[in-house]
């Protein structure tokens, strides 16, 4: 941990006098990897401590994976650490804390979502692609997040979004592009066909899951909750409505007729070239941003998405982290 010389160190008295001994009305929400919650320094300055379950699976290596990882990496669309904690099994880390929680709290909510107008939407899907560029290829390294979703963007005090939770970010050194894992781990509706099949990796993946959020937030619908006769999910959905040239019907009703429908069909067909099957058929974020920015650029006609689709009945399909048994899950294609 010597290389992280700017992370601060917190005693575990510091901890458990900022959270209120991690009392219930400190705690702000619960991942894969454990709890987190509020907490107050002594010196005033608040922060979100993310207590590591000891069950979570996120062993020691995980630990110091994204304690490293986000230590080097300095970009305003990235969640700050401002330093970590051991104490005896106990592993924490300590965040600058974001009033606005998760990108989740608000499109998935109906009240919260009308808080989100459609200019404000597109700067988080602006912010998110300028997090991940730097991810891919601004940094000194090029990291894949391997986790990308909604409540894994968070929003601070002026709206502005910052990717967070690293615990299962890749490295990747020199020309590497890809790497394989026998341990897939991620979040169900939002990984790619080859991550979840073949446990295949890139920066595809991220592009992909990319993809998910952008039609998310765009709809105020989560991908895997989208069940209607017609599609098993909202990339089903989008793929038919945009086949009819009806992809604006999409669009979330808490946005009302505020928006500017030549901008959000350009996103949705950006968010639909995400999603192609074959990551050698996806853009990289540096197209991403250059057609997000150039709206004059004609974009290339999308081919058929596909999707993952989990069979098993005795788990949620939005379930969190989670090894994937490659039995359960198939892939499905956009009729």
């Amino acid at each position: 941990m010597g290389e992280n010389v700017d992370l601060h160190v917190f005693e575990i008295s510091t901890i458990v006098a900022a959270t209120d001994n991690f009392s219930l009305l400190s705690k702000l929400g619960e991942g894969g990897f454990g709890s987190v919650y509020k907490g107050r320094l002594q010196n005033g300055q608040e922060v979100a401590v993310k207590r590591l379950s000891q069950s979570s699976g996120q062993g020691m290596q995980e630990f110091k994976n994204e304690v490293t990882l986000i230590g080097k990496l300095q970009h305003r669309n990235l969640v700050r650490l401002l330093g970590y904690c051991f104490h005896t099994e106990e592993k924490m880390l300590v965040y600058e804390y974001l009033p606005n929680k998760g990108l989740d709290c608000f499109i998935f909510d109906q009240e919260k979502g009308s808080l989100l107008d459609w200019k404000t939407r597109f700067q988080i899907i602006r912010g998110i692609v300028r997090g991940l560029l730097y991810l891919h290829q601004d940094s000194r390294l090029r990291i894949i997040h391997r986790d990308l979703k909604a409540s894994n963007i968070l929003l601070d005090a002026d709206l502005n979004p910052k990717i967070s939770d690293f615990g299962m970010a890749k490295i990747f050194g020199g020309d590497q592009e890809e790497a394989t894992t026998l341990r897939v781990v991620g979040t169900y509706g939002y990984m790619s066909p080859e991550y979840a099949m073949e446990g295949l990796f890139s920066v595809k993946s991220d592009v992909y899951s990319f993809g998910i959020l952008v039609l998310e937030i765009i709809s105020g619908r989560k991908n895997t909750s989208y069940y209607m006769e017609s599609s098993v999910n909202l990339i089903g959905h989008v793929w038919d409505l945009w086949k009819q040239e009806s992809a604006l019907k999409i669009v979330d009703r808490a946005l009302g007729d505020s928006f500017d429908a030549d901008e959000i069909l350009r996103c949705i067909h950006v968010g639909i070239l995400c999603l192609q099957e074959q990551a050698s058929d996806r853009p990289t974020m540096t197209d991403v941003a250059f057609m997000l920015s150039n709206r004059d650029t004609k974009l290339p006609s999308p081919n058929q998405p596909a999707f993952i689709f989990r069979n098993s009945t005795t788990a949620s399909p939005s379930a969190g982290v989670g090894s994937v048994d490659s039995e359960t899950i198939s892939i499905l294609h956009a009729r």
